[in-house]
């Protein structure tokens, strides 16, 4: 029986793109229930506004931090029932993009990725609050990354 020759075998590319999650963690996170879980007369259902923004920064060569934020605000009528912020961030190694590929994965691919965590910490805190559960909606961040480059575009042709 023979041994395959290292120097034969293929070895992997080392120009080729990387994106490999290295952390996720919450950055921030604070949850208000101003009357705990009893709000008077049994008002009804809370409406619930959500803000989602997101924002990357290097922390490193090839190694980027990706925090999701999440604002949820529900009441009923004028009457807050519960508040959350979170931020959900993840440290990525990001190697042997192009400024634009590299721009899409810090703006759509790193945030699809942060949104699970969110959805679920979000989910439990509210219903440790004593409230049923919320379940964040899907989010197109590539609407949101198309909205943020027209924004810029823009910007540019005014200056």
């Amino acid at each position: 029986m023979t041994q395959p020759n290292s120097q034969n075998s293929t070895a992997a590319d080392p120009n080729a793109p990387v994106i490999n999650p290295q952390a996720v963690y919450i950055k921030d996170c604070s949850f208000e229930a101003p009357n705990g879980p009893f709000m008077a007369g049994g008002e009804g259902n809370p409406s619930v506004n959500l803000n989602l923004s997101t924002r990357a920064a290097a922390l490193a060569q090839d190694m980027h931090e990706v925090v999701l934020q999440v604002n949820l605000e529900a009441k009923v009528g004028d009457k807050t029932v519960w508040l959350l912020e979170l931020q959900q961030a993840g440290a990525f190694m990001i190697r042997n993009l192009s400024a634009n590929d590299l721009g899409q994965v810090l703006s759509i691919v790193a945030p699809n990725y942060l949104l699970s965590f969110a959805r679920t910490t979000i989910s439990d805190l509210v219903t440790k609050g004593g409230f049923p559960p919320f379940l964040l909606p899907l989010v197109t961040f590539e609407g949101l990354h198309a909205r943020a480059a027209q924004q810029q575009q823009a910007a540019a042709s005014v200056n």
